[in-house]
């Protein structure tokens, strides 16, 4: 496929001027002359240069990868209609759809980029952390550096040992049941050829922990309504945990608070403060 650069360039400059800074959890300043957002809004919002996004909009430079394409159409906020249609200007073939894609909707980003003042963070259906607040990076420490395997909590859970440390020592044996309860019934609905079988086969040759509680046979146990986590400064905190659920991808919109006036309400105003806590590897 061939890439149409003049399609690819008016497409980017109406999807920016159709979004506003605060429907992208921007400021929107004062002085602004700009009916969208500016091109260097857009760049950081696509984690790129601003010269690499402005040249795209003017139908200059080298053919952007599949991986930057991937980007842009995260950043802006894409529907997978436009982000498929993004795909093929740029002269690729559109991703797979459904529980295989990273691509979040819209919808849940909108949702996600107004909570910039509580811990939450948007997973996939084996536990991957795609996106994450200030505060939930505070919480727990940048969950999306990890790579391959380990980018499930679950496959961390029973390979690392530092995993288990984010939580109150009484919930390990339960999350383990979970953990394994949870992907067995992945497994099964996604079949022998999916990543979640193929977790499950990994977890089976790395962990006798993950075996035993595999061969138990254990389906549908449930999160408890609070979760117990140990932050290192602050000690434990009890957290309440809502979760908004995108059917069509499979993703996950995990909301973390605490009862109004309780010690861990306290802790959680303090987590601002307290900086990035350090990733577990």
């Amino acid at each position: 496929m061939e890439i149409d650069r003049r399609g690819l360039a008016e497409f980017l400059r109406s999807r920016r001027a159709a979004l506003q800074p605060e429907d992208v959890g921007l400021p929107r300043g004062r002085r602004r002359r700009t009916s969208g957002l500016r091109r260097e809004e857009a760049a950081l919002l696509c984690s790129m240069s601003t010269d690499y996004y402005a040249r795209l909009e003017r139908e200059r430079g080298p053919r952007p990868s599949e991986q930057m394409i991937a980007s842009i159409a995260q950043g802006l906020h894409l529907s997978l209609d436009e982000r498929d249609h993004l795909f093929r200007l740029a002269g690729h073939n559109p991703p797979a759809r459904g529980p295989a894609s990273e691509h979040i909707s819209p919808g849940l980003l909108r949702i996600f980029d107004r909570l910039q003042d509580t811990p939450a963070e948007i997973v996939t259906e084996l536990g991957e952390t795609l996106r994450q607040t200030p505060l939930g990076v505070a919480l727990t420490g940048d969950l999306t550096l990890y790579q391959g395997p380990a980018r499930s909590l679950g496959y961390r859970w029973f390979t690392d040992p530092a995993t288990r440390e984010l939580y109150a020592d009484d919930e390990h044996a339960y999350l383990s049941r979970l953990f394994a309860s949870g992907l067995r019934a992945l497994a099964t609905r996604r079949g022998p050829g999916s990543r979640a079988a193929h977790l499950a086969d990994l977890l089976l040759a790395q962990s006798e922990e993950f075996k035993d509680v595999w061969n138990d046979h254990e389906i549908g146990l449930r999160p408890r309504e609070v979760k117990r986590f140990n932050h290192p400064e602050l000690g434990i905190m009890e957290l309440s945990c809502q979760t908004l659920l995108d059917p069509d991808q499979s993703h996950l919109l995990l909301v973390y608070t605490a009862v109004p006036g309780s010690e861990s309400h306290e802790k959680l105003q303090l987590l601002s403060v307290t900086g990035p806590r350090t990733t577990l590897h």
